[in-house]
C-alpha cells in the first residue's frame, strides 16, 4: 500500500528556526511519507523517485504549518457578556473578581454544566479554531477548582481529540483561583487550597494521564510565588513541565520562578520587568503574547517586546480564549492583534503561532515548522504571501488544512 504522496505547485512558508523571511520556498513541492515530511523544496529539485508519486496541484497556493493555538481555556460553562458590560461601566477586571464575578462565576457555571454541555459549547470553540488552520491546541483546566470538576474539565478535554483530527494538550490550573468555599471576610485560605485541592488533584490527574504541563495564576489577586512553587515542585517530582500565568496585571516575579523550574513558557508579561529579561531569556522559556486579554481588559502596558528580541527569547502568540478576559476563538485575529496592539512583525506574529508556540508546548521539531521528519500537520491558504496571515481582519483565509492525524 503507498503511504507516500507528492503536493505541487505551492509557496511554502516554512517557518524553519533561523531562515529569513518566513523561510519562503516559491515554486515549491514536499513529499509526505506516513505522516510526516519526507522531503520539501522547489519543483525543480524534485527527486526523480518522487515524480510519479500521486500528487495534487495546490495550484500556486500558500502553505504554512498547520497553526498550534499554545494557551486556551476552551472547556467552561456559561459566559461573562454582563461582564464585559461592567468594565465598558468603568468597573476594573480586579474589582470585578473581588465582588464575586471573574474566575468564580464561571466556576460556578461549570461545576453546574453537565459533561456534554461542556463538550459541545468547547467543540464549537475547537471548530472555530480549526476553520483557521489550528491543528494543535492546548486546553488548561482551571474551572471547576475541586478535584473532581478539575478532572472532569480534563477529560471532556481529552475527549475532544477523539472527536476531532486535531493534537490536544491538557494543562492542571487548579491554582487559577479561591473557590468560594475556600474564600471568607476574615481569611483566604490559599495554602488550604493547595494542600487540599491542588497538589492531590495533580496527583490523580498524573496517575490518570490526564495532564501534559502544569499551570499557575500568580499574581497580586491570585496565589504568590510562594504559593505557586509549592506546585511547581510537586510538578517537577511528577516529571511534568510547567507553565505560568505571569506578571498580566502586576510584577509579582513569576516569570522568574518559571525560568527557575525550567519552564516552557511564561504567559502574559505585560508588567514583566525589562530588568529580569535577561535572567528569563537564559532559561530558554517561550513569552506567550496573549493580546485577546491585553484588549479586551483595556490594558495600556505592553510586554517588553523590544527586550525579547534583543534577548533572543522566542515569543509565542495565542487566543487565550476565555469566557471573562479573552472572549476569542480566533488565532488569526490574535496574530494580528499581536501585530497592532504588541508592535510585532507579521513574521513574528506568525512564527509565534507556529514554531513558537510548538516550543512553548515543547513539540519543537514535531510541529510547528515544514522541514524534513515534522509531522505533516499544514495548512493551505488563498493568500499570495504570509503577511496577508495578519493582516486581514475576519477573512476566511483557509482554503484547507492538510492533517495526516485522525481522531485518537
Amino acid at each position: 500500500m503507498q503511504t507516500d504522496f507528492l503536493y505541487k505547485d505551492c509557496t511554502l512558508a516554512t517557518m524553519e528556526q533561523g531562515a529569513n523571511n518566513y523561510g519562503l520556498i516559491e515554486n515549491a513541492a514536499f513529499v509526505v511519507s506516513a505522516g510526516r515530511i519526507l522531503w520539501r523544496g522547489k519543483m525543480n529539485e524534485l527527486p526523480a523517485e518522487y515524480t510519479k508519486l500521486e500528487s495534487e496541484s495546490l495550484e500556486g497556493r500558500l502553505v504554512t504549518p498547520a497553526l498550534i493555538d499554545c494557551h486556551t481555556h476552551l472547556v467552561f460553562g456559561g459566559n461573562r457578556a454582563q461582564e464585559f458590560e461592567q468594565r465598558l461601566k468603568g468597573a476594573s477586571y480586579s474589582e470585578i473578581s473581588k465582588a464575586g464575578g471573574g474566575i468564580v462565576s464561571t466556576v460556578n457555571a461549570t461545576r453546574n454544566a453537565s459533561d456534554e454541555e461542556l463538550l459541545n459549547g468547547a467543540l464549537k470553540r475547537l471548530d472555530a479554531l480549526i476553520s483557521e488552520g489550528v491543528g494543535v491546541v492546548e486546553i488548561k483546566s482551571g474551572y471547576g477548582l475541586s478535584i473532581e470538576h478539575e478532572l472532569r474539565m480534563l477529560r471532556v478535554a481529552r475527549k475532544l481529540a477523539t472527536l476531532r483530527p486535531v493534537k490536544i494538550l491538557t494543562t492542571w490550573l487548579a491554582a487559577h483561583a479561591l473557590p468560594p468555599e475556600y474564600a471568607g471576610k476574615n481569611a483566604n485560605r490559599f495554602d488550604d487550597y493547595i494542600d487540599d485541592v491542588v497538589i492531590p488533584g495533580l496527583r490523580q490527574a498524573a496517575s490518570e494521564n490526564l495532564v501534559d504541563a502544569v499551570d499557575g495564576f500568580c499574581e497580586n489577586i491570585a496565589f504568590s510565588c510562594v504559593q505557586i512553587e509549592r506546585v511547581f515542585a510537586e510538578a517537577s517530582a511528577l516529571g511534568l513541565p510547567i507553565k505560568l500565568h505571569a506578571e498580566q496585571l502586576s510584577d509579582q516575579k513569576g516569570a522568574l520562578l518559571a525560568a527557575k523550574y525550567n519552564g516552557l513558557s511564561a504567559d502574559h508579561l505585560e508588567y514583566l520587568a525589562e530588568d529580569d529579561v535577561p535572567t528569563f531569556a537564559k532559561s530558554g522559556a517561550v513569552a506567550v503574547m496573549l493580546p485577546g486579554a491585553f484588549y479586551t481588559l483595556n490594558e495600556s502596558k505592553q510586554p517588553p517586546i523590544e527586550s525579547f528580541r534583543l534577548h533572543a527569547v522566542d515569543m509565542a502568540v495565542a487566543t487565550d480564549c476565555n469566557p471573562g478576559s479573552s472572549p476569542i476563538s480566533s488565532i488569526l485575529t490574535a496574530m494580528n492583534m499581536a501585530c497592532t496592539q504588541f508592535s510585532m512583525t507579521p513574521e513574528e506574529a506568525l512564527a509565534g503561532s507556529t514554531r513558537c508556540a510548538a516550543k512553548a508546548l515543547g513539540l519543537q521539531n514535531e510541529y510547528g515548522e515544514v522541514k524534513v521528519g515534522a509531522h505533516a500537520e499544514l495548512a493551505v491558504w488563498d493568500a499570495a504571501h504570509p503577511a496577508e496571515l495578519s493582516y486581514w481582519i475576519g477573512a476566511s483565509l483557509l482554503q484547507k488544512r492538510i492533517s495526516h492525524q485522525e481522531p485518537s
